[in-house]
């Protein structure tokens, strides 16, 4: 496939509808050096989810059913939002552990929301099974090509914003904004894989030489909760540096977003940064780094009441 072609039309075609998220650099984190990020956590929705979900349907031959997707939260947001801005029925199945908020945000979209018990695979299961019913068409989270594509417009977005960086750290849950990083970048720079230590999805995979089933837990599963790698990520990311961070480090590194630059973020948008800010990665002398804030739905909602 030549991704770079996909993620140009991707990027046409979402064009109005997706944000162009800002960039900036920090000096105020705390690490002796500066640091580009992305605050992708300010997309529609509050995740980088909406590019992928839009592209997907504007990019598909929709059936009078609509469409279904499982998520643990932000893909489903994203997915009501995009069915509903262009006049599609939308079905979202979500795990208990997506939490009320982002239960919340999905509703708010409009669509018909399914909380199933347990993790992300149940709610994917009973997707799945929707989808066979139904004939409605399912926007996958993370292991489709048109989703991968979306989400690779993140970084040729970010790269026509002026992106400096030798090496750019992204959190990882079941593959999709990984892989469109890859994807548009082709080894031009340096991609960090940062993934929490009890939601590894792709370290595994790649210890193992395959994708395999990890049990997930921790601050946040409801985020970067796979259960198993998309085939897709897994394709691209051989050779791509692994490292794992604690559930402290991105509490850590939530603060220090707070604290330096008045950012919330949910974890998973945090994770990234707690690489650099626990030493799990550690650049180089002169190496640029940048980071992506994926996600700022934040359970429990600060400002709800």
């Amino acid at each position: 496939m030549n991704w770079k072609s996909e993620i140009l039309a991707a990027q046409h075609r979402i064009t109005g509808y997706a944000q162009v998220t800002p960039v900036m650099e920090s000096r105020a984190l705390g690490l002796g050096y500066s640091v580009e990020m992305k605050l992708e956590h300010m997309q529609h929705t509050g995740s980088f989810k909406a590019r992928g979900a839009f592209n997907t349907l504007i990019s598909s031959d929709v059936p009078e059913a609509g469409v279904v997707a499982a998520s643990g939260g932000n893909h489903g947001a994203a997915a009501a939002y995009a069915a509903q801005a262009l006049g599609y029925p939308a079905k979202i199945f979500v795990p208990e552990l997506a939490g009320p908020s982002k239960i919340a945000l999905i509703e708010q979209a409009g669509a018909d929301l399914s909380v199933v018990p347990g993790e992300y695979a149940n709610a994917l299961a009973a997707a799945q099974a929707y989808e066979d019913a139904s004939g409605a068409m399912q926007i996958h989270a993370y292991d489709a090509p048109a989703t991968v594509a979306g989400q690779g417009t993140c970084f040729a977005e970010w790269e026509a914003q002026g992106l400096k960086a030798d090496t750019v750290l992204i959190a990882v849950g079941g593959g999709g904004l990984i892989a469109g990083a890859l994807a548009w970048l082709q080894g031009t720079r340096k991609v960090v894989a940062v993934e929490p230590e009890t939601s590894c999805a792709l370290n595994a995979a790649l210890q193992a030489g395959e994708p395999v089933d990890v049990s997930v837990s921790g601050i946040a599963a409801n985020a970067l909760g796979a259960r198993r790698i998309g085939s897709i990520c897994f394709d691209l990311a051989q050779g791509v540096q692994s490292v794992l961070v604690s559930d402290e480090a991105i509490a850590q590194a939530q603060k220090a977003l707070w604290r330096a630059h008045r950012i919330l973020v949910e974890p998973a948008g945090a994770t990234a940064l707690a690489a650099l800010l626990s030493g799990a990665y550690t650049p180089e002398p002169g190496e640029r780094v940048a980071v992506l804030i994926c996600g700022g739905n934040i359970s429990p909602d600060p400002l709800n009441g």
